[in-house]
């Protein structure tokens, strides 16, 4: 029995785990070696990056144990919510090889936006005799986050964190995630943006003391003047705590990481690996017109991203605390985890995306598969309203008479308003300094090289797409990768089907616009004739 097409390029992109996993089987570089019997705290554990940072510390290095800061959340305990995330599709692989490696996860209940990231007193004295390591991974990446919750997390968090650190009796190395857009403000428009400290906006202990000590409405009546030069508080508070680490410096052995766009997996644990938490960011760009929802995209022609795989941005996690707990205290090193040498076009991506839809199109599609963009503000929302909210409003009305709930107004909303908060990063391109991360890379032992891999110059982009589309399907989409052959069909027909609508839709706009000019027209000669 032959594959489906979309099963032919998930299995094009496993080709590649024979050789990660033959240099994992040896168990004695120098990174592995590092971790092995180390124990580890992560921060941000049951996010997008961090539950495939765990899945590979036990994948390829022979770690002790992971606790993991978790809080109570929707009427489930930490445990139970900890065996929800376990039955993701990221540790398939992971439970196939090692079994009982759940037993050796943690869960210690916190909030990284309280005090003492919320941990009782008997969890804090824990974590200090026993971390040898910290990943703090947690933040909120929501860019329409009111200034006082993504202070408290992004940056009292990062504190609290750091004070759980130099508490730890025998800690080795403390993993600081920022992002290669914390200093991508106005100033660095056009610019280099360097692995080096930038000036922050404003001290931590006064941004912390402000959010702790001001009503939360006054607050955001200063808002937009506060973070001015940022795009939202997401970039403007992950600055603010870069300074925060920087203040730790000889306390603490401390580096930071900045991942760029973070999209799915390239090659691990399997390729275009992903959750939904992705169809909020830059994958939301592919799943829209993949599934012939949206057909306006708010982006520049010429945009050149730089997008890093999840799995990428962990190996360099991993390597970065390696270095970090194998060199003597001191500086802070950043590492900008970007594909500042490899960028990636827009145009490429378009590209790779309308082939996944001629070839591998997802049988759940609701309409044909196409998108106009623009970089143009007026008409993207001009764009909109003549290709969503109309529609919208008319499948709305269909569901009124069918007595069932109305729903497309309300998504084409929430679409306009998540095109909004990413257009800063849609319609413009930076390059970010990687020379440090490059340093890394190559100071690695060749073995080490092909486990912990994040030289993102030798991404193949247009390879990349396919793995990409291919993933959204199986991981969010959720179509089991089959039925494409039936796809291919249903896109030829609703293709002439869109067609024959566009047409008629078409004429209904015009005969509604002669009507309403017929009307100024009658108005008009009334009035002054």
């Amino acid at each position: 029995m032959s594959l489906d097409p979309a099963q032919v390029v998930e299995q094009r992109g496993l080709r590649y785990q024979r050789h990660i996993n033959d240099a994992i089987e040896f168990g004695d570089s120098d990174i592995q070696m590092f971790y092995k019997d180390t124990t580890v705290f992560v921060t941000g554990g049951s996010g997008f990056i961090g539950k495939q940072l765990i899945e590979k510390l036990f994948r390829a290095c022979d770690i002790a144990k992971v606790y993991l800061l978790m809080r109570p959340k929707k009427g489930k305990t930490v445990e139970e919510r900890l065996k929800v995330i376990l039955e993701d599709p990221v540790f398939d692989s992971l439970r196939s090889k090692k079994p009982k490696f759940a037993e050796r996860i943690v869960p210690v209940t916190g909030d990284v936006a309280d005090l003492k990231l919320g941990l009782s007193d008997n969890d804090w004295n824990l974590l200090m005799q026993e971390v040898n390591v910290i990943f703090h991974v947690a933040a909120t990446t929501r860019f329409d986050e009111c200034l006082r919750v993504t202070t408290l997390i992004n940056v009292r968090g990062t504190r609290e964190a750091l004070t759980l650190a130099q508490a730890c009796k025998n800690l080795r190395s403390f993993v600081h995630v920022s992002s290669a857009y914390a200093n991508a403000n106005s100033k660095n428009l056009d610019k280099e943006v360097m692995e080096q400290f930038y000036p922050s906006p404003v001290p931590p202990d006064v941004l912390i003391g402000l959010v702790e000590n001001v009503d939360e409405e006054r607050i955001k009546e200063f808002e937009d003047t506060f973070i001015k030069g940022y795009p939202n508080t997401y970039t403007f508070a992950k600055a603010v705590a870069e300074e925060e680490v920087k203040r730790w410096a000889e306390r603490v052995p401390v580096c930071i990481v900045r991942p760029a766009i973070v999209i799915s997996s390239y090659k691990e644990p399997s390729p275009g690996w992903a959750d939904m938490s992705c169809a909020h960011g830059a994958s939301g760009l592919v799943l829209g017109p993949g599934t012939g929802l949206v057909h306006v995209l708010y982006i520049q022609d010429d945009i050149r991203w730089s997008f890093v795989p999840v799995d990428y941005v962990n190996n360099g996690l991993i390597a970065a605390g390696y270095e970090t707990g194998t060199n003597p205290p001191g500086d802070v090193k950043i590492y900008s985890l970007s594909s500042a040498r490899n960028l990636c076009s827009y145009k490429l991506v378009n590209t790779g995306v309308k082939t996944a839809g001629v070839n591998e199109p997802t049988p759940v599609a609701v309409w044909y598969m196409y998108a106009i963009n623009t970089s143009n503000k007026l008409l993207f929302w001009l764009l909109t309203w003549l290709y969503h909210y109309i529609p919208g409003y008319l499948l709305d009305g269909v569901c009124v008479l069918l007595r069932r709930k109305p729903m497309f107004i309300k998504l084409f909303k929430k679409i306009y308003k998540m095109s909004l908060a990413l257009s800063y990063f849609t319609t413009r391109s930076w390059i970010f300094d990687d020379r440090n991360a490059d340093k890394l890379y190559k100071s690695l032992s060749p073995v080490d090289q092909v486990i912990f891999d994040f030289d993102t110059t030798q991404i193949d982009f247009e390879e990349y797409v396919s793995y990409w589309c291919m993933g959204l399907r199986k991981y969010i989409i959720k179509d089991g990768i089959n039925s494409t052959e039936y796809a291919i069909k249903k896109q030829f027909w609703l293709h002439k089907l869109h067609l024959i609508v566009s047409l008629l839709y078409v004429y209904g706009i015009a005969k509604l616009l002669m009507f309403a000019l017929s009307g100024l027209l009658y108005v008009f000669n009334l009035v002054f004739v």
